[in-house]
């Protein structure tokens, strides 16, 4: 009897600090993925669902070229055809990171559109700040008058720049169409044409469906959407800003081969990414 009451006791003991074990483990069981500052998007940890939220964007949807005047443009740099170029031959050229078409007569259109009023345009520079050469960013209304003039600073190396627009630059109008400049002189005397690359963008406005689903969401997700939606300037903007925040993240550096090499820019996606004010 002695011996069962004993054993009686010491399963009673035994249950309750199992018990007082899981009550004090269950804040930490229900603790939500995220909610420290170190698991933070913005820190920025990936998911475990990173892989399947890419996925969804498969390549860029591309719209149609706007009604109206064809926008022309130059997607890579380097002289053209019976010019002399005054830039060094680079492989790469200099290249601005927007999507484009050939048409049958072998016309490029380059354009893309941004929901932004002041949106930031990506070029890869094959040349650095060790070079004497001068450069330029140019925007343009739909009326060739000039509402933007920017000098560049070149990158320590070759790589991907951002250029943005200020704050004290006129603001670009809903569904008008701005042609964009970016100027490489590298002939200090001027007797050589400089590489350039240009472009038309176009503001537009989204649904209000997918602004809301755009104001909710992480920034993964807001690539996804934009993506999906031809929103070319906002996109590669996210996902760079995401690749600049974890340069070690394979899944990222998929998606950016990804993106770019969805509008035949494979050249450009290993090359590095500086982001900073023009």
């Amino acid at each position: 009897m002695k011996s069962n009451l004993q054993s009686i006791k010491l399963f009673l003991v035994v249950a309750f600090s199992c018990t007082s074990l899981l009550a004090s483990l269950t804040p930490v069981l229900a603790k939500p993925i995220g909610s420290s500052p170190s698991d933070a998007y913005n820190g920025l940890r990936l998911r475990s669902d990173a892989k399947t939220t890419l996925a969804q964007a498969k390549t860029f949807n591309q719209p149609p070229i706007p009604a109206g005047r064809p926008p022309g443009g130059r997607v890579r740099g380097g002289a053209k055809r019976g010019q002399v170029a005054g830039c060094p031959a680079t492989k790469p050229d200099l290249t601005a990171l927007v999507h484009f078409t050939e048409e049958a007569n072998s016309v490029i259109n380059v354009w893309g559109q941004t929901t932004l009023e002041r949106p930031s345009w990506f070029f890869y520079v094959p040349y650095t700040k060790d070079s004497p050469y001068e450069v330029e960013f140019v925007l343009q209304d739909q009326d060739d008058n000039e509402i933007y003039r920017k000098a560049i600073a070149l990158p320590d190396k070759p790589g991907v720049i951002n250029v943005s627009l200020p704050t004290t630059a006129p603001a670009l109008a809903l569904n008008k169409q701005y042609r964009w400049f970016f100027t490489i002189n590298c002939d200090q005397e001027k007797n050589s044409p400089p590489t350039f690359v240009e472009g038309v963008i176009q503001r537009v406005q989204l649904n209000p469906a997918v602004l809301k689903e755009l104001q909710t969401t992480e920034p993964l997700k807001r690539y996804v959407i934009y993506a999906q939606n031809g929103i070319w300037y906002e996109a590669l903007t996210t996902l760079a800003q995401l690749r600049d925040q974890n340069p070690k993240d394979a899944a990222l550096q998929a998606e950016w081969r990804n993106l770019l090499g969805s509008i035949r820019l494979d050249d450009i996606a290993g090359e590095p990414i500086f982001l900073g004010k023009p």
